[in-house]
């Protein structure tokens, strides 16, 4: 994929230092390499011995792209024996008095790390580790080269203390000690970006961005992380635009909400901003506000709501001095069903992304002013587990909970099922509480065994898998999605799109045979629907160069759980790569997603409807019919098409669905509609 991609980047095997034989235990981590592999990605895996047989039962598929050795590494961190001195100790952040008690995004920056060894004090051989994020361009914490970014300085309280600091992989630091044990209460300070170059900060604003401190303390290579490892706040940059967000269908007489919000050139939000917007050329039958005040109070973000009066498409426009930005398209129709805009996957810093779960529905609810999102943080992949720490999963349900507003906005609780070999899946719960089934436990480590544990659990519960195509790990389409849980596939996010090896915008990695439209030629009825998968912390983005995003449109007419579980359910949704596109389809009368049954002479015909609202101009719309583009139509620039179809001669087993292009690269799939007997 081309550009700033929004995924973890591929990362290095770990350095000589790390993988050779002779390296101190202390500092390889070879045996707690997953106590941070979560965070590290599969560098670690250079220095890990493959297991002799796959963790799961079972024949992994050819063509694959399972891993079974990061689960055997998984299994192998949960049995790790743990020493009680480590993770003894306690470590905090002190800001000097000219720094600011936060950082800037994209900003060198000097941090003061203290640690105090605890009661068992710190063997010889034993040690401590800082573990910055390796995602979003921090810098890699290094002793070498005291003038390049990240060069950190390791200070003692007593001349008596010695020790071997090293850089070990992509933003982690070992501190080995070499000479006597330490004791309980002696301290060092890690200093990162001691140098005139300072340590460069997070791309992305968050809230308690952590600096992950880990102990070794009886030497024998084993680590863990302290839990309450200290964080930082990373402010947003100055405010570069305007996103401005509108429903996609109302009604006449409706009362609809605009959401406007100044972001930093990252879309961060929580701007420091004061001014004016305007409506310049507003259209009849909206009652728009001459002026729209924002306040220092607002941190850059206002949602009002104004009554629409007249049928029609209409395209708002809001201005601030010489900043101009258009809404999606919204039209008041008294026909048609409604479209909910969701992200029903996404990540925060409880796993491997970034932000707090308050922060994530805000931005959600108040910057992209979505209907629908789900928080999905892993369940074993991250610096603390989310399987493994209640406290955790305790935080997202309570936010889910506290955002949930049915009527305004909608909240989902929810987590990501991550198995290195069947494929991820997203779990979604309609009620306010659920379990964490973990991948890598035994007894859910298949599709089968989790969709058991759901059905046992009596709960309204959806699975989705997701980037199926290919990176960061394929779906194995040979398990049949089970259709009680799984009526749907996630046909495109941030790693792009898995419709079809070859399709435009196909995701990183590509795996054939993997694709949705592979598990479609198997007969799987899944409709589609796209969704962020961002780990940035902005649930809804979407950016436009190059195209990058997912987001499901439901066709609901209430804003409700129930609503929203039913839509899902009947497959009454589509996919856009994170374009707001307003697709209506419908054959022989039929809406996207239906099973459609063939006539007396066992096939079927009839009208196929489309319209399409765009918010830029479209480049063409394709029929795709059971595995192959039987048609297209070039839209010539166009952003409001409607067109009839006479389709012929469908048999029992055929599935038709229809692609959308914009030229600036936004795109929409309508869900499948399935012929049967």
């Amino acid at each position: 994929m081309r550009g700033e991609s929004n995924r973890p980047r591929a990362r290095p095997p770990l350095r000589d230092l790390a993988c050779s034989a002779n390296a101190s235990p202390a500092i390889t981590g070879r045996r707690v390499t997953a106590a941070a592999l979560a965070l590290l990605g599969l560098a670690l895996l250079a220095c890990a011995e493959e297991p002799d047989t796959a963790p799961t039962p079972g024949a992994i598929p050819s063509g694959s792209s399972a891993k079974p050795e990061i689960v055997a590494m998984l299994r192998a961190a949960d049995d790790a024996p743990y020493h009680a001195a480590d993770a003894g100790g306690r470590a905090w952040l002190e800001r000097d008095e000219d720094q600011l008690p936060y950082s800037v995004v994209s900003t060198p920056d000097r941090f003061r790390i203290v640690f105090e060894v605890g009661p068992l004090g710190i063997a010889t051989g034993g040690g401590i580790y800082l573990q910055v994020s390796p995602f979003w361009d921090w810098s890699t914490p290094q002793t070498e080269v005291s003038d390049a970014l990240g060069y950190t300085q390791i200070l003692v309280d007593d001349p008596s203390i010695e020790f071997r600091a090293a850089t070990l992989d992509q933003q982690l630091l070992g501190i080995e000690v070499t000479g006597r044990a330490l004791v309980a209460g002696e301290r060092l300070e890690i200093l990162y970006g001691a140098g005139p170059a300072g340590a460069m900060t997070d791309r992305y604003a968050e809230r308690d961005s952590p600096f992950w401190v880990a102990v070794d303390g009886d030497g024998d290579g084993v680590r863990r992380v302290l839990v309450d490892s200290p964080t930082i706040d990373v402010r947003p940059g100055p405010a570069r635009t305007l996103l401005f967000q509108v429903p996609s269908v109302a009604r006449p007489g409706d009362a609809v909400r605009l959401t406007l919000a100044f972001v930093d050139a990252r879309r961060n939000t929580a701007i420091d901003f004061e001014g004016e917007v305007r409506f310049p050329d507003a259209p009849t039958g909206i009652e728009l506000p001459e002026v729209l005040r924002f306040e220092a109070a607002d941190r850059g973000t206002r949602s009002i709501e104004v009554r629409v009066h007249e049928a029609g498409v209409y395209r708002l426009v809001a201005q601030s001095g010489d900043l101009r930005v258009d809404a999606n398209p919204l039209l008041v129709s008294a026909e048609g069903p409604r479209v909910l805009w969701g992200d029903l996957h996404g990540h925060t810093n409880l796993s491997d992304g970034t932000g707090v779960p308050e922060d994530y529905f805000r931005y959600a609810r108040d910057v992209s002013g979505l209907d629908v999102v789900a928080l999905t943080d892993h369940d074993h992949w991250g610096m603390l587990p989310l399987a493994q720490h209640e406290d955790l999963w305790e935080e997202i349900e309570t936010q889910t909970r506290r955002f949930h507003e049915p009527g305004r906005f909608v909240t989902l609780l929810g987590y990501e099922w991550t198995s290195w070999i069947y494929g991820h899946r997203h779990v979604l719960y309609f009620e306010d509480q659920g379990r964490v089934y973990d991948s890598v436990e035994e007894r859910y480590e298949t599709p089968q065994s989790l969709w058991k544990a759901l059905a046992d659990a009596g709960e309204p519960a959806l699975t989705f898998a997701h980037h199926s195509g290919g990176g960061p790990i394929a779906t194995d389409w040979e398990i049949p999605p089970d259709p009680r849980f799984e009526p749907l596939v996630e046909i495109v996010s941030i790693h792009g799109s898995s419709e079809a090896y070859g399709a435009p915008g196909a995701i990183y990695d590509p795996v054939p045979g993997h694709f949705v439209r592979d598990a479609l030629d198997r007969g799987y009825r899944l409709g589609f629907l796209g969704s962020g998968d961002r780990h940035d912390g902005h649930p809804g983005a979407y950016q436009r160069d190059p195209p990058e995003g997912g987001l499901a449109a439901i066709l609901a007419e209430t804003l409700s759980r129930e609503a929203v579980l039913e839509a899902l359910r009947e497959r009454r949704v589509y996919a856009t790569n994170g374009a707001r596109i307003l697709l209506r389809t419908a054959l022989a009368g039929h809406p996207m997603g239906s099973e459609i049954p063939v006539n007396e002479t066992g096939t079927l015909s009839g009208s196929l409807y489309l319209s399409v609202i765009a918010p830029a101009p479209l480049e063409s719309v394709e029929l795709v019919r059971s595995g192959r583009v039987v048609d297209g139509v070039d839209l010539e620039g166009r952003m409001e098409v409607t067109l009839m179809r006479e389709v012929e001669g469908l048999e029992a087993g055929e599935y038709l669905y229809l692609r959308v292009l914009q030229r600036d690269g936004g795109a929409a799939w309508s869900s499948p509609f399935f012929v049967t007997e």
